[in-house]
């Protein structure tokens, strides 16, 4: 499994609403059809005659292309930030489609990926990894660490529903368990409201699994 960040703003518009009620991501780019079964060349030609970028500009749009239409994959996540709100939403991935009856200038929004949204989070409690994700500039952009490095499971548990997924954080031994859950215990006992909640959390998640 992999995380993506995404932001709500292609061209320039705010679309969180959209993408929270109609449960999708999106990168935009109308205008050049579905992309599920085309390769690079016939992408390439298909920006160059509807947008006429520059090689830099032509470069950036492919990468978020092939980000969207290959590199995710069914059962990745997602996190889109409100800064606004304060907030980031993650989420659940599904399929590439393609919906022809949103590529027109008004909406633009025809290449989407299904989203299960699964929580929201503050975004001043992500860590310092996430953190750098969501700020790159890039329109969608993929996380450089291992997903166990995102620490996400603390807020969702669907990132740890079942064995097969505890596996892919990685093998730990029983001391360094130990030892995490003593700091846990220690957290309880703070001053610090929110982080007495997480620790909680993080307690009850491992007394589940």
């Amino acid at each position: 499994m992999r995380l993506f960040q995404m932001k709500s703003n292609p061209y320039g518009m705010n679309h969180m609403k959209n993408f929270l009620e109609d449960n999708f991501v999106s990168i935009g780019l109308q205008g050049i059809g579905d992309l599920e079964n085309a390769d690079e060349r016939q992408i390439r030609d298909r920006l160059e005659n509807a947008y006429g970028s520059n090689e830099q500009e032509l470069q950036k749009q492919l990468e978020a292309i092939n980000l969207l239409v290959c590199a995710m994959q069914d059962g990745d996540y997602v996190l889109v930030a409100d800064r606004d709100q304060g907030i980031v939403h993650l989420g659940d991935l599904g399929d590439y489609f393609y919906d022809e009856l949103s590529d027109h200038l008004e909406n633009g929004l025809c290449h989407r990926r299904g989203v299960t949204w699964l929580t929201r989070i503050p975004l001043a409690d992500l860590n310092k990894e996430v953190q750098e994700l969501l700020a790159q500039s890039e329109i969608i952009a993929q996380f450089k660490y291992p997903l166990p490095r995102a620490e996400l499971y603390k807020w969702s548990s669907n990132l740890l529903e079942n064995q097969r997924d505890i596996a892919k954080f990685g093998h730990v031994d029983e001391k360094t368990i130990a030892e995490a859950v003593e700091i846990l215990k220690k957290a309880l006992q703070s001053d610090d409201v929110e982080r007495q909640e997480r620790a909680a959390i993080a307690i009850l998640q491992y007394v589940k699994y």
